[in-house]
């Protein structure tokens, strides 16, 4: 069972790899006629195969032809079969780092201390299509990210702060978007931050949109390390479910997410869980109890998201 899933892991992991911006999409890109946002061409990714196969690189065309590996990717990228010899020619075509292969061998062992995760939708179909709308093609990605969380003695969240290294993926990215909910009170900026913008836009009912200006301008491929905190306000009772529970919608794709939430000696949870939910308004999918460490604190680290939503919830 455990293999399986590892092996499914590495089925979503190996797509990730060659969907994001990067290097690993241009070598598959260059064999593309017609490119679909979002979607990988498994015949341009064939025709690299077969090329290293033959070994004739970028040169002349392959003695192996593409069509004859196209439903080898096509098993692999849908998660169907990921032989050892399949996994072993994708990283060798595409030139894998050697972190990336060892992460990709031990999804494909079964490890367990890798986590990724792919989902259905992380908000609703409206919502993400008005998010679309609202803030327009990404330009920068994700490379780390740190949520922790902080509950106070009264049982209500009382301060989130994030850590968040980005990669601009196109030349002049100032800014990035901010979202947040009626629930937020404040969102103070450090490091790698100067401010927000201050045009908020709304998105829905009780959700908003506003960008964190970045300290530099980035240009293409370069990274920056921000950190910005957020305070909540909730009138209501704690004890209501809404209360307890820290949640992160992941639309597009994130790798190498921390979660960890930190409780007040005095008001400490009775029963803990890591879930994931059906979208913000869905109900949860998943969940696996969680346990405190001496820090009165629980963590979690996934290696890659992607159109999910995850978090930590407790009763008191």
């Amino acid at each position: 069972m455990a293999q399986a899933a590892g092996r499914r892991a590495a089925c979503d992991y190996l797509r990730q790899l060659l969907l994001k911006p990067g290097s690993y999409r241009q070598i598959w890109e260059k064999h593309v006629i017609r490119a679909r946002h979002g979607s990988i061409n498994q015949l341009a990714v064939a025709e690299v195969l077969a090329r290293h196969v033959s070994g004739t690189g970028g040169g002349a065309a392959p003695a192996v032809l593409p069509r004859q590996l196209k439903d080898t990717v096509s098993r692999a990228l849908s998660g169907r079969l990921l032989s050892k010899q399949v996994l072993a020619l994708f990283i060798e075509a595409f030139e894998f780092t050697d972190d990336e292969a060892d992460r990709l061998w031990r999804l494909w062992n079964g490890s367990a201390t890798i986590s990724v995760l792919s989902g259905s939708r992380a908000v609703p179909v409206q919502a993400e299509q008005g998010l679309r709308q609202v803030l327009g093609p990404r330009r920068h990605q994700t490379v780390t990210m740190h949520d922790h969380l902080t509950v106070g003695a009264d049982g209500r969240m009382a301060r989130s702060r994030t850590l968040q290294v980005i990669e601009a993926t196109e030349a002049g990215v100032d800014r990035i978007p901010y979202l947040y909910d009626t629930s937020s009170l404040t969102v103070e900026v450090g490091q790698g931050c100067v401010g927000l913008s201050g045009e908020l836009r709304q998105i829905g009912s009780d959700l908003f949109a506003t960008d964190i200006l970045l300290a530099r301008s980035l240009g293409l491929g370069e990274t920056i390390t921000m950190e910005y905190s957020t305070t909540f306000r909730y009138p209501g009772d704690p004890d209501d479910p809404h209360e307890r529970q820290y949640r992160r919608a992941v639309l597009a794709r994130l790798e190498n997410f921390d979660m960890r939430v930190e409780f007040h000696p005095d008001r400490l949870p009775v029963e803990l869980w890591w879930a994931t939910w059906d979208g913000v308004d869905g109900d949860v999918l998943s969940q696996e109890p969680a346990s405190l460490d001496s820090q009165h604190a629980a963590q979690r680290f996934m290696r890659s998201l992607q159109r999910t939503c995850v978090g930590f919830y407790w009763t008191w």
